[in-house]
């Protein structure tokens, strides 16, 4: 069964000639630049669409597909959410890792595991990973060196440095 990423959604058409207006959720955005086709969900059902142009416009980037020529033809587009299967993820550089990676990983301090991650969290100064230990309490931890001593993404498995201070949400 193939697998499929959500890297971006649809705000709007943009323009006369069936561009759409995207909104990303990757890192890298100007990956976008080189997407041949993608995948949109239409009633849990992912449906396969080509690219035949992308433009990156400021901060946000256009995307013009095949057999949309029209503001009319993008209308029923906008609010959907792209999809990219494993053939066009992006390759990432050394100690960047997917969310859909640490997602479900097994959080270990000191040897002893402390929880699971079940959200990772974007701010501008860095992620958050949320983990819910064993009492469902919720438990942040700053994704930066350190906190961080190793992400073994086949493992599914995050160890965290010794020492470091944890913190509880305790906004409930």
């Amino acid at each position: 069964m193939k697998e499929y990423y959500l890297v971006a959604k649809i705000v709007s058409g943009f323009g006369k000639d069936g561009f759409v207006k995207v909104s990303s959720f990757t890192d890298f955005p100007e990956h976008f630049l080189t997407l041949k086709k993608v995948y949109l969900d239409f009633f849990g059902e992912k449906k396969e669409f080509f690219i035949n142009k992308v433009k990156n416009s400021g901060n946000t980037y256009l995307f013009k597909f095949r057999n949309f020529d029209s503001e009319k033809d993008v209308e029923v587009l906008a609010g959907k959410e792209i999809f990219v299967d494993s053939e066009e993820l992006i390759k990432l550089p050394a100690n960047y890792f997917f969310i859909h990676d640490l997602i479900g990983s097994r959080v270990l301090r000191n040897n002893v595991e402390i929880g699971e991650i079940k959200n990772v969290v974007s701010f501008p100064a860095n992620d958050v990973y949320v983990i819910e230990n064993q009492q469902g309490e919720e438990i942040l931890i700053p994704a930066i060196q350190d906190y961080i001593e190793h992400f073994d993404p086949a493992e599914k498995l995050l160890k965290l440095k010794p020492g470091k201070e944890l913190y509880e949400d305790d906004e409930d």
